[in-house]
């Protein structure tokens, strides 16, 4: 499978303990990219979750097959983790999804072009947008985001600044 097709899923953070238990923050709310039998990507090494258990708000203790040790947990620290796209993962028509807005034209309720999405940027609050222009658009003015196009409806003055 190629790289193209993976979707960011979350980070590595740092090793835990002795026996290869790793941080792991999620970017998505599927919970079961850190079930048991899960496959990940960190950089070129494919991971299989061997057990995992929340231990707060979107950040698990996870321990993957063959990482055994600390030292073997510690050469996985800060690696993004990639996942194949879960099947049902379209199925929410309301649903925004990074790789779409990254790259898509963004336009106005006017119909005036604004940039085009370069990436989302992870915030507390809410995602926010970041345009080649380098406005930045909290993700709860998009209106819409298809075929390439993604429409904001933002407050009076955004683009003003």
């Amino acid at each position: 499978m190629s790289t193209d097709s993976l979707r960011e899923v979350g980070r590595i953070g740092r090793a835990h303990g002795v026996r290869g238990e790793l941080y792991v923050s999620l970017i998505t709310d599927r919970v079961e990219r850190v079930a048991p039998g899960a496959r990940l990507l960190a950089g070129s090494t494919w991971l299989t979750v061997v057990e995992s258990r929340e231990q707060q708000q979107q950040k698990w203790l996870v321990r993957f097959d063959g990482v055994d040790d600390r030292t073997a947990a510690e050469k996985l620290t800060n690696s993004t983790l990639l996942a194949e796209p879960l099947p049902d993962a379209g199925d929410d028509g309301d649903a925004l999804w990074v790789h779409e807005l990254i790259g898509s034209r963004v336009i106005d309720q006017q119909g005036i072009e604004r940039g085009t999405c370069i990436a989302v940027i992870d915030n507390p609050a809410h995602d926010i947008l970041e345009l080649d222009s380098g406005v930045l658009i909290p993700v709860t003015f998009v209106v819409s985001c298809t075929a390439g196009v993604t429409s904001v409806d933002p407050p009076d003055g955004l683009f003003d600044l």
